[in-house]
């Protein structure tokens, strides 16, 4: 069983700022996005702190957020990455296999990643990671490069929130096109 420790923080500033972003886009009716929490078992706590030290979790979760943009189902899951190269790895199969049912369904899979060293973020479409994720499994390389994400999905933040909306447009239109 998988063990969650002080690694499970990481993320969780992008997180934030999804959140609000999503708080936002609700108040203004434009989506209802929902944050599906992880469910875990706590098995150690700081008592000072009151803060979860180890747990266990209890089963595999999907995607970070799933909801409706202007009655579209999507569905995405929130990564980050250190440096300029993002490991396959930080992507589960079931993740991937979700997303995969997901569009299958008439949704709208993506990831939202945030690249910190180089302080950018982008929206990836489902096509483009089964792309990264099948090449991976071929022998290929583990990761992919910042350099080969497509800047006409880079995400504006301007420090409280990160605008996905219009890319989310963007790849409907690539779509029916």
């Amino acid at each position: 069983m998988a063990t969650w420790n002080s690694r499970g923080l990481r993320g969780s500033l992008l997180e934030e700022l999804i959140n609000r972003t999503n708080e936002k886009y609700r108040e203004q009716h434009l989506a209802l996005i929902q944050k599906i929490p992880t469910p875990i078992t706590p098995v150690r706590m700081d008592q000072e702190t009151r803060r979860i030290t180890l747990a266990y979790f209890e089963h595999r979760s999907t995607v970070d957020y799933i909801g409706a943009v202007q009655g579209v189902p999507v569905c995405f899951d929130a990564k980050e990455c250190r440096t300029s190269n993002f490991p396959i790895q930080n992507i589960h199969e079931h993740q991937v296999v979700f997303m995969r049912d997901f569009e299958a369904q008439g949704g709208v899979a993506f990831l939202i990643l945030y690249f910190t060293s180089a302080e950018r973020y982008f929206y990836l479409p489902y096509e483009q990671l089964a792309v990264f994720w099948n090449r991976s499994k071929t022998g290929h390389a583990k990761h992919f490069k910042i350099e080969e994400l497509d800047t006409k999905y880079e995400l504006l933040c301007n420090g409280c929130y990160i605008h996905y909306l219009e890319a989310i447009q963007k790849d409907l239109d690539t779509r029916e096109s």
